[in-house]
């Protein structure tokens, strides 16, 4: 058995490229268009980990999404998770969990997918203003 991608979907495809590859650093692997079943399917990875994508489906009729709860979350390992909180706070994203232990932060989508961000190896030490910051939301 072999891990293939998480599929999620999403209401605006700019929007989403725009959070997934310039803001959270994912790349663009491939992208199927069909006109019969009238959606778009857009495969991003991290870079130098092409194997593991996640899907974004688009459909290309309007539809409502829940935001299910019961899907739970995307994980990346990151090198530096004060760098990568920041980096994504510099571009206006919210840090919902931020990283207080070093260790562990969440964020969400333009659709609410929650995404878990780990430090890679050991934790790094706490350090502001990371450790006082609340959360915001839930993840």
């Amino acid at each position: 058995m072999k891990y293939l991608h998480t599929m999620i979907r999403i209401s605006d495809v700019e929007e989403s490229l725009d959070f997934f590859c310039n803001k959270l650093g994912l790349t663009e692997v491939r992208r199927y268009d069909s006109e019969r079943g009238r959606f778009t399917l857009i495969f991003l990875a991290a870079p130098g980990d092409e194997s593991n994508c996640i899907e974004l489906t688009y459909n290309w009729d309007p539809e409502e999404y829940g935001e299910g709860r019961n899907f739970g979350h995307i994980a990346y390992g990151v090198e530096d998770i004060y760098a990568t909180c920041r980096r994504l706070s510099d571009h206006g994203v919210t840090i919902n969990r931020p990283p207080r232990d070093g260790h562990m932060a969440f964020v969400r989508s333009p659709d609410n997918i929650s995404i878990e961000l780990l430090q890679q190896g050991e934790a790094l030490e706490p350090a502001e203003p990371w450790v006082s910051m609340p959360n915001i939301g839930h993840w």
